[in-house]
């Protein structure tokens, strides 16, 4: 009989981001764009893990959608698991990953006034979970 022991712990960030835009036509842009690359990602076949270049879909694609502040390694971000979701002239975004400097580029971009923090600090907050 063999007997492992192993010790663990809960590491996920519990990020909520509220981007807080001027109109809803501009949250939706930003959320399009969210959406979009999110969809490239999930269906593309290159590693973007750690990536020090574009693949050419992926500039093709930031180039469509008129981004240019994002790196290479942050196209990452958009396949792990982040709930976004529009709510009139705001998008909120909910993750267990610390890395999403890639969305908040996007929602600086354009034009939102963001607010990152982490639920388990800030569980009544109104978009706490």
């Amino acid at each position: 009989m063999k007997l492992w022991n192993s010790y663990g712990s809960e590491h996920s960030a519990n990020l909520v981001m509220i981007g807080k835009f001027k109109d809803a036509a501009s949250a939706e842009k930003a959320k399009a764009i969210i959406d979009e690359i999110i969809g490239f990602m999930i269906k593309s076949d290159d590693d973007h893990r750690g990536a020090d270049r574009y693949s050419d879909s992926a500039l093709a694609l930031l180039k469509k959608v008129e981004i240019y502040s994002l790196g290479p390694a942050e196209l990452e971000q958009f396949i792990y698991g982040i709930r976004a979701e529009l709510e009139d002239a705001k998008i909120v975004i909910k993750t267990d990953e610390s890395e999403v400097s890639a969305f908040l580029k996007i929602m600086i971009d354009k034009g939102a006034h963001v607010e990152v923090y982490s639920a388990h600090d800030y569980p009544d907050a109104a978009e706490g979970r």
